[in-house]
């Protein structure tokens, strides 16, 4: 029995903080997993900066009402859905995450949560679990799965080193160079190809 872990951001579609940078022009808001690996560190950050500029939840919201899935990638979940299990595995937010997921047509997703003050000011975060991404795979091998994961950035390294087979999908330059042992494309195609060779028997 297989199952597939996935990334969200960066995979299936852009970058929620850069494109709130995009539309803000708080260029410290462009930086990501793809840059800071220790997650904490990134997300103390963006609050701090949200608090000096007062940008509330519903003002990223916003944002993310206008985000498009990367081109070719509602089709390649189409595919994945139709052939084996996918869990798509986030740093994301689920108070960012609907408009994303219906435009994907609603494939499960782990993801995390925020603190939001009555006026909406973004106050917290709280992780659904620690390394969540790691230990969804440990918790998939304990019910017998073998896992098939891919990702791109620094907080998916974890998944995809105790996946049973991993791969990096649109990575920096920085990550791709880091981890040469992951196999990275840019391409669905070829990650269709991988997932497919992966699996067979």
């Amino acid at each position: 029995m297989h199952i597939i872990c996935s990334d969200l951001e960066g995979v299936f579609v852009p970058e929620i903080w850069i494109n709130v940078a995009k539309h803000t022009g708080i260029e410290a808001l462009k930086l990501t997993t793809r840059d800071i690996s220790d997650y904490d560190v990134l997300m103390k950050k963006r609050l701090t900066i949200l608090k000096e500029h007062q940008l509330t939840l519903h003002d990223i919201q916003a944002v993310v009402k206008k985000i498009d899935p990367l081109d070719g990638a509602a089709e390649f979940l189409g595919w994945l859905r139709s052939e084996h299990q996918l869990i798509i595995v986030s740093d994301t937010f689920v108070e960012f995450a609907g408009p994303l997921m219906e435009k994907l047509g609603r494939p499960t997703l782990f993801c995390n949560s925020l603190v939001v003050a009555p006026d909406g000011a973004v106050t917290d975060y709280q992780l659904r679990q620690k390394d969540g991404k790691r230990k969804t795979v440990q918790a998939f091998h304990s019910l017998n799965y073998q896992v098939v994961a891919f990702g791109d950035s620094y907080n998916d390294i974890n998944m995809l080193k105790e996946a049973d087979a991993s791969f990096l999908f649109r990575p920096p330059a920085n990550v791709a160079k880091e981890f040469p042992e992951i196999r990275p494309t840019d391409d669905y195609n070829q990650l269709k190809g991988w997932i497919i060779d992966a699996i067979a028997p």
